[in-house]
């Protein structure tokens, strides 16, 4: 039994992986060609379709997870946990690398729809069930914040501009590469597979089409095995699966973002960092919360159920992590260095170890 969890252990790190790696190079290569034959704007395409891009495991993760009957809240789980991930390891190991000057103007947009976003999941969350209306708002939050997004250059100068689009598939392209320099033969059998699976954007534009198609069949199947190995290694050491993805799933999903945000900090780009970690938070809850729990409801009416035990309280320290960000932002002029940095990625740290203890000893709470 040992033997098989370890083997379970090491295929999800490599579907992580092969998510990161099909997502950055091949799902939003398509995606950026299919948004610059709509010539829609960048800060609308960073919204959607490279927020899709990005954020495609968190999102198929929700969607599978809601047909898997008594796993319901991995997917759910993997979001929350994952955007607190994101609040204080991306945003605290960009600052550890390199002092960071953030825009003003844009963290106040950012912060300001994040907390409203924030608010209506604790509010959807109090009653431990999601209705038809309230994954509708969910919804209609996300179309609100792309209209602002869209309007934002008409209502604020172009000098005070932070990109709101995802990190270049560039930087995640190098980032991944220098993370699994030391296992260079799992790199080259993966590009091997993957060269002749998936038409490559960059090399065969015409081919987009297919490229997408092929990419999104990947993401789906990667992340139902993800969840069923999830599952297995949850049952096997006895840890409820919302744990589970709160902390593992989320940290794997999270992680390519992680590697290029702390490149991107290096060459002096870390406002884009903390300004792209804000924003996927806000698209993994809007739609990747409220769009499979509206498919869901639509497709076997009713409710869905949310646990409430470890999800809401989790809702409420991800509410509690960004007023502490935006109170370290204010405090420090906006401007955050090392030792915020250490400051955030030690509150993550004291939230596993929180997590953990709470599994093993519940009469804690």
């Amino acid at each position: 039994m040992i033997f098989f969890s370890i083997l379970s252990l090491f295929g999800l790190l490599l579907i992580f992986y092969w998510l990161a790696k099909i997502c950055d190079e091949y799902f939003v290569g398509s995606l950026e060609i299919i948004t610059q034959k709509l010539k829609i704007s960048e800060d609308v395409a960073g919204a959607s379709f490279m927020a899709v891009g990005s954020s495609a495991p968190e999102l198929f993760t929700a969607i599978i997870a809601l047909t898997k009957v008594g796993s319901e809240n991995i997917g759910a789980g993997t979001i929350v946990g994952s955007a607190i991930f994101n609040v204080l390891v991306i945003i605290g190991a960009s600052a550890l690398v390199h002092k960071t000057l953030l825009n003003w103007r844009t963290i106040i947009r950012d912060v300001g729809f994040y907390m409203i976003t924030l608010t209506l999941l604790l509010f959807t969350f109090w009653d431990g069930e999601i209705t038809r209306n309230e994954a509708f708002w969910y919804l209609a939050l996300y179309a609100l914040y792309i209209f602002v997004l869209s309007q934002w250059k008409k209502w604020i100068p172009a000098h005070f501009q932070v990109s709101q689009t995802r990190i270049n598939a560039a930087e995640k392209k190098k980032s991944i590469a220098e993370y699994w320099a030391g296992l260079r033969w799992i790199e080259k059998g993966t590009n091997f597979l993957f060269s002749h699976l998936i038409p490559d954007p960059d090399k065969k534009r015409h081919l987009y089409g297919i490229t997408f198609t092929i990419s999104v069949v990947l993401i789906a199947i990667l992340s139902w095995a993800m969840i069923e190995l999830a599952v297995f290694l949850a049952h096997n050491f006895g840890i409820p699966q919302g744990i589970i993805a709160l902390t593992v799933l989320a940290a794997g999903t999270s992680i390519p973002d992680l590697l290029s945000s702390i490149i991107a900090s290096k060459r002096g780009a870390g406002d884009m960092a903390v300004s792209n970690a804000l924003g996927s938070n806000t698209f993994d809850i809007l739609i990747g919360l409220g769009l499979p729990w509206l498919i869901y409801i639509f497709w076997k009416g009713g409710t869905v159920d949310v646990g409430t035990e470890n999800l809401f309280s989790s809702a409420i320290l991800l509410f509690a992590t960004v007023i502490l960000f935006a109170a370290i932002a204010i405090g420090k002029r906006f401007q955050i260095s090392k030792p915020e940095g250490i400051f955030l990625i030690l509150i993550y740290i004291f939230y596993l170890c929180s997590a953990i203890l709470m599994t093993i000893y519940p009469d804690l709470l």
